[in-house]
């Protein structure tokens, strides 16, 4: 099969998120299992030179953007068997950072387009497009209204996947006409409550709709999860999936990891320990015996963060600290640096990301705190478990697909069920008993480290997905 895989982003080339860890990673796993796999993603200006070097000019070419010519790039390079193509526009993408611009919708139209036109002129002619988000959500929109019945285009099914679906790509009606050029009476396919919503197109018009775990594909569903798309989604419900996203188990090895400075595995723990040595020395902790608490997130209220301020200096009277790292809103840096000032021995707080620093705080820490309030896979709970670190999370999504309760025989972390700071907080203190309880406390170390959360059982269920539609 040849799989064209769409996204907004992908490593090693461009990220923000987990869809760039998809995006890039998944393709290289169904290719080593006998397929053909091309991804293609804007030419941002964000892209490292040194990766620049490699990347091969092909043509150039104009894609319409409604009434307007623009012009179109086309960028190749290879990385790990799989085949990288790139759009250019310097309008566009000649920028620093990927999202978050006033044109993000034009940017994207003219991107979702360019992809489609693309296929003239590249010698890889796909049986499936993959589109990921509301980025690429116009693909299967635009591949309906104007490309299916076009000479070489024919039988080229469309699956979309949805990672979030808080983000959907809502704009005014005007940019019906005035960018995106879909004719009136297409517009049913992306008009929803009184608004253009590209998602909501691509559920409308992709063969299949994917989300990125299992329980997240009954969670949005419900009013609560769906952001005003369940209506939508309900009559759907024929083609939708989810598939659990997995972690690159090579990269997040703590065999081998180039990031810290003790190596171990589920056979042999004892370097764990001196990564968490390690890490309280580079935090300035004291190396005393109280449970450390790793946190590596966006710093938003759907990742829970409400929660932990809520009762976050009652865990540090308990006796627990805390290593964290991450941005976002404005108000959590302000309060976890606030905490970090008022109680130095025991908070340590660092915004933005550092690869390092993450991966140091995945081995070092004790455990790992996540309580998202909504999440649609999660990576960061199956990268602290490859590295031995229990996590602490909120039972949705893929949270609780992936993480089973230590009350259990077969627990790799600790789960409460609502969404509320008392259960959140009577986690942690049970993590925190079996922490001194230390041969339990290391049985469970050694099962989050068996945990197969590699891409391989998922990329099996995606290309089963594959060749149903192109058997169909």
């Amino acid at each position: 099969m040849n799989i064209l895989f769409a996204a907004s982003e992908a490593v090693p080339y461009a990220a923000s998120g987990g869809l760039a860890d998809v995006a890039g990673t998944l393709p290289k796993v169904i290719s080593e299992k006998g397929n053909n796999c091309a991804v293609v993603i804007p030419l941002y200006k964000d892209i490292n030179p040194e990766l620049r070097k490699y990347m091969n000019f092909l043509t150039n070419i104009t894609v319409d953007v409604s009434w307007r010519k623009q012009y179109c790039g086309i960028y190749t390079a290879e990385k790990n068997g799989v085949t990288y193509f790139f759009i250019d526009n310097e309008y566009y993408f000649n920028r620093d950072g990927l999202y978050g611009f006033y044109d993000d919708c034009e940017r994207f139209v003219f991107f979702s387009r360019a992809v489609l036109e693309m296929l003239r002129h590249i010698d890889f002619k796909p049986d499936v497009i993959s589109c990921n988000d509301w980025q690429t959500a116009l693909i299967p929109v635009y591949y309906q209204v104007y490309y299916k019945y076009q000479q070489g285009y024919s039988n080229i099914r469309t699956v979309f996947t949805i990672h979030n679906i808080e983000y959907q790509g809502r704009y005014g009606i005007e940019v019906l006409n005035e960018l995106m050029g879909i004719p009136s009476y297409h517009s049913g396919l992306v008009e929803y409550d009184g608004y253009i919503n590209l998602m909501k197109g691509a559920i409308e018009t992709a063969d299949r709709i994917i989300t990125v775990s299992p329980s997240y594909a009954n969670e949005i569903l419900d009013p609560w999860y769906a952001y005003g798309l369940d209506r939508i989604l309900i009559t759907k419900q024929h083609k939708l999936k989810g598939i659990l996203n997995g972690i690159d188990m090579d990269f997040y090895n703590p065999e081998k990891d180039e990031f810290i400075d003790w190596h171990y595995s589920k056979d042999d723990i004892s370097g764990k320990m001196k990564c968490r040595n390690g890490l309280l020395n580079e935090l300035g902790f004291d190396a005393d015996n109280a449970p450390v608490i790793g946190i590596v997130s966006r710093l938003v209220k759907h990742k829970g963060i409400e929660l932990i301020r809520s009762v976050f200096e009652e865990i540090i009277r308990n006796g627990m600290k805390f290593a964290i790292l991450g941005s976002g809103e404005k108000i959590y840096e302000d309060f976890f640096f606030e905490m970090a000032k008022r109680y130095p021995e025991r908070v340590s707080m660092t915004t933005g990301f550092f690869p390092e620093l993450s991966h140091k705080i995945y081995a070092g820490a004790d455990m790992f705190l996540m309580p998202s309030q909504t999440e649609p896979c999660g990576l960061a709970q199956m990268i602290s478990m490859r590295y031995g670190t229990p996590p602490i999370v909120h039972e949705t999504g893929g949270l609780r697909d992936t993480v089973r309760d230590n009350g259990g025989e077969y627990g790799n972390g600790f789960t409460f069920k609502t969404y509320d700071a008392d259960d959140m907080l009577n986690a942690v203190y049970r993590a925190k008993r079996d922490y001194y309880n230390k041969p339990r406390w290391n049985e469970l170390i050694v099962r989050s480290m068996s945990c197969d959360f590699g891409w391989n059982n998922s990329a099996d269920d995606y290309i089963k997905i594959f060749k149903e539609l192109i058997n169909e």
